[in-house]
């Protein structure tokens, strides 16, 4: 098991910015996840799980505890007729695409998030009407103290909008399914992913591929992929669309240092180049200040923020 020491967070999460990490473990097995799971439950200590680093910002006063970020002895994918067994560091663009060169439908909508499987599945993430939970048959995952490892169900996944029984604020009400939590929340997971089964449905490859390049087509049309970014960065508001409610506001465009509402999609904040996490968050502020504001509608970040 790798481990680093002062890792600059920035080049593990995709908006390129934020402070350093005072360790980062990189297991490449449920055993070596387990014997640093129950290092940390030991030494009492602060961390937190880091997936491809696409929904985290981290603070510019860095993360003072262990990031554990699983290694590519996480990343494989193995096909099994209709269904699909990958390891949580598979990025979900690569599932996608296996699963259209095998003939397999139900990734289509889910394939342009730049995320990983464990991720995606964690805050049941999703695109153009289509969600994690879905797709997910099982999942295979290790309890929080490193004791164990348990199979979820779909239904006991507990899936709703951008939540699972993953982000449970205690390991044994998760085990019961029954805790609902913020995916910009940032307590502890009471379990981590280890692998997923997905389970598809057959299809005809030309016409997968056709929707799949639709929806790239689509994304790269109306949001900013060209800058770095975590993606829509509020959740939607119940009976509001959040990039809706920034352009009425009038903040299209409004800067922050290097960091912008942008202007092809209000829902995303980018960094137009040299953003601090500061910035991001100071203007994370303010849209949702203004927001409030002008329409009584306090948005809450999607993205979880980390470290001081």
């Amino acid at each position: 098991m790798e481990r680093l020491v002062n890792v600059d967070m920035g080049r593990y999460t995709s908006f390129r910015a934020g402070g350093t990490a005072d360790e980062m473990l990189i297991p490449e097995t449920e055993e070596e996840l387990m014997t640093a799971l129950r290092e940390i439950h030991e030494g009492d200590r602060k961390y937190m799980i880091l997936g491809n680093g696409t929904n985290t910002l981290v603070r510019d006063g860095g993360y003072h505890g262990t990031v554990i970020k699983p290694g590519t002895g996480f990343s494989d994918v193995c096909i099994q007729g209709s269904k699909i067994v990958c390891g949580s560091a598979a990025l979900l663009s690569k599932v996608a695409k296996d699963a259209m060169n095998a003939g397999l439908s139900g990734m289509e909508p889910i394939s342009g998030i730049p995320g990983s499987i464990g991720g995606g599945v964690y805050m049941n993430a999703g695109a153009y009407g289509g969600e994690m939970k879905d797709v997910v048959e099982s999942v295979r995952a290790v309890a929080a103290d490193g004791s164990g490892i348990r199979e979820f169900t779909s239904e006991e996944m507990d899936f709703g909008y951008r939540h699972s029984a993953l982000m449970a604020d205690s390991a044994s009400k998760a085990a019961d399914g029954g805790i609902k939590a913020s995916a910009a929340a940032v307590s502890q997971p009471a379990y981590i992913v280890t692998s997923v089964t997905l389970s598809l449905t057959p299809g005809n490859k030309t016409d997968i591929a056709a929707a799949m390049d639709e929806y790239t087509r689509r994304r790269n049309e109306k949001q900013p992929v060209q800058y770095p970014s975590a993606g829509s960065f509020f959740k939607r508001p119940q009976g509001y669309f959040a990039g809706k409610l920034i352009e009425d506001s009038g903040l299209r465009g409004l800067t922050v240092g290097g960091a912008q509402v942008s202007e092809l999609h209000c829902g995303f904040i980018i960094n137009k180049g040299g953003a601090t996490a500061t910035d991001i968050l100071e203007l994370m502020r303010l849209v949702q200040n203004t927001v409030n504001d002008k329409f009584g509608v306090m948005l809450e970040p999607e993205v979880r923020i980390i470290g001081d």
